[in-house]
């Protein structure tokens, strides 16, 4: 069981890596491409941990295009997404 929980892990951090500077994917997004479409939930529990300057996880947005949480703070999560929207 932990090796396919770490195989989905994997997948949502290569999906999160490959979000473009200026582009946002949304959780639900995230889970189906790396593979279940149910695990939205899961996928922003995995952003709550992640701490890899590697993986722009303030990419990721709610379903409804709200900011949602991030583990850095949300004010940090707007300013990013700022100042990529400027570039």
């Amino acid at each position: 069981m932990d090796s396919i929980k770490n195989n989905f892990v994997s997948r949502v951090l290569q999906v999160v890596k490959g979000i473009a500077r200026g582009q946002t994917m949304t959780y639900g997004q995230v889970a189906a491409l790396a593979g279940n479409p149910k695990a939205a939930r899961v996928v922003g529990l995995i952003m709550s941990k992640n701490f890899d300057p590697q993986i722009p996880c303030h990419r990721v947005l709610r379903t409804d295009g709200s900011v949602g949480g991030y583990n850095r703070g949300q004010a940090n999560k707007v300013r990013l997404l700022q100042e990529e929207a400027k570039n």
